[in-house]
């Protein structure tokens, strides 16, 4: 898989957490993902967000035809599912911008999650809450 040029690269984000995806012709009948050099079951055991990271391939209907390799950083495993796909539906539409770029706007896959932790103020014990308060 290393050794061959891929057909495109992104970038993307969500919380924290930050993925690059590199999309390579498939070498057998099923895709191959790859996530920091290792299988992607290892890293990610829920199917559920398995299921969620492979909706792009889903949607624009390429399952089996690209092998992914990813690269992602930062946040929690949600975090880095949510980035891997965000990059994996750019890819595509990097890939075949007329034909996949709609479908997957439609679907919002090409939309970055921005939501991120709301930091810790100075004077309160959070980010929203107050020490309690006393008229005496």
């Amino acid at each position: 898989m290393a050794n061959i040029t891929s057909v495109a690269e992104a970038t993307g984000r969500r919380k924290t957490a930050v993925a690059r995806v590199k999309l390579v012709p498939a070498q057998g009948e099923k895709s191959a993902w790859k996530v920091n050099g290792r299988e992607l079951v290892e890293l990610f055991p829920s199917e559920a967000t398995r299921t969620f990271m492979a909706q792009p391939l889903v949607i624009t209907g390429t399952e089996g035809k690209f092998d992914i390799v990813a690269y992602a950083k930062g946040g929690g495993t949600t975090g880095q599912a949510g980035a891997i796909r965000h990059a994996l539906s750019r890819a595509l539409s990097e890939a075949d911008r007329e034909n996949y770029r709609p479908l997957l706007k439609k679907e919002g896959c090409l939309t970055r999650d921005a939501r991120m932790k709301e930091r810790k103020k100075p004077g309160q014990p959070g980010a929203r809450k107050r020490f309690q308060f006393s008229k005496r």
